[in-house]
């Protein structure tokens, strides 16, 4: 299970319709998470499965942890894996390939700054 920013954009990640069996289907689903990139984003309704990434969560503001997409394909060509032609372990499926071994995740939300007590004028 993944930690996500705030509690609304957790409940509206865990969203499940009885209506609709994919996220793409549903008019009540409004974001996905993609966890071998750590990416988010606002559904597209438009028949198909795009979405549009987003840096802050729309609920609370917090900004979201940047994406792994650009290391995830280096890791794997690293390894010598092919990912459009061989078969991807795993552990690149989902968040896993993230943790170090300890199991704490590698990237990690950051803390909102600290209010200063100064105002600017």
């Amino acid at each position: 299970m993944d930690d996500h920013c705030c509690e609304t954009m957790t409940r509206r990640l865990d969203w499940h319709c009885e209506t609709h069996a994919d996220v793409y289907d549903c008019p009540d689903a409004l974001v996905v998470f993609s966890a071998k990139f750590r990416e988010y984003g606002l559904v597209v309704h438009d028949g198909g499965t795009s979405s549009i990434g987003i840096d802050f969560c729309p609920w609370c503001g917090r900004r979201l942890p940047e994406s792994e997409r650009d290391r995830w394909f280096e890791e794997l060509e690293a390894r010598g894996i092919d990912p459009w032609g061989d078969d991807v372990p795993a552990e690149f499926q989902d968040g896993t390939w993230l943790r170090s071994p300890s199991g704490t995740p590698a990237a990690v939300l950051p803390e909102p700054p600290a209010p200063s007590g100064r105002e600017r004028t």
